[in-house]
């Protein structure tokens, strides 16, 4: 009995193995047909029709391309010019602040007989438009009496002679200022040299 299923099972395991053979063989039939169709020669009309789409098809691509191309660059520069133009709009919207504060000030001090509150008032929108500009735009002023002289911070408008060991700063008539680590307007100060001997 076992030998019987024994030989069903060989015999079994043979014709799907001779099955799949056929199917194998008759894929790669099918496959070299396949090629032989595509590869079936063409005449030079129809190679030439062939390759005259081909070109067709490259100038067109080309064309798009191009105009593609052409349109980034109107966009890059659109952009750009609207980058210049607007640049210094959140500057000018925070000076605003600044704006209003001396409006209310000015009209203020019509009924105000003494000058200590609009001193004060003054004071205090100078202090905001300072800080702002410190804090937001990295705007830092220098040039305080007595800092030493430094030809890359400072413009020596005048010079004296005085009883110090290096050049100082005696009088500032206008601060300078840095935006970041660039200096955007040297100080102009009058400085004081040690004596000659």
């Amino acid at each position: 009995m076992e030998k019987k299923e024994k030989k069903a099972e060989e015999k079994s395991a043979e014709n799907q193995n001779a099955e799949q053979k056929d199917n194998a063989q008759q894929e790669n039939a099918e496959t070299a047909e396949e090629v032989k169709t595509e590869a079936a020669p063409k005449t030079p009309e129809e190679r030439i029709a062939e390759l005259e789409a081909q070109i067709e098809q490259l100038k067109k691509d080309a064309l798009y391309k191009a105009a593609e191309n052409d349109n980034w660059r109107k966009r890059m520069m659109q952009q750009k010019e609207d980058a210049v133009a607007y640049a210094n709009e959140s500057l000018l919207c925070d000076l605003l602040d600044s704006l209003d504060n001396f409006d209310r000030t000015v009209e203020a001090a019509k009924d105000i007989k003494e000058a200590k509150s609009i001193v004060d008032g003054v004071k205090m929108i100078n202090k905001s438009l300072v800080s702002m500009l410190e804090n937001k735009y990295n705007l830092a002023a220098f040039g305080k009496e007595g800092d030493d002289f430094d030809p890359e911070l400072h413009e020596a408008i005048g010079m004296q002679e005085g009883d110090v060991k290096k050049e100082k700063l005696l009088q500032v008539y206008l601060k300078g200022y840095k935006l970041k680590d660039r200096i955007i307007r040297h100080a102009k100060v009058m400085v004081v040299k040690p004596a000659e001997k």
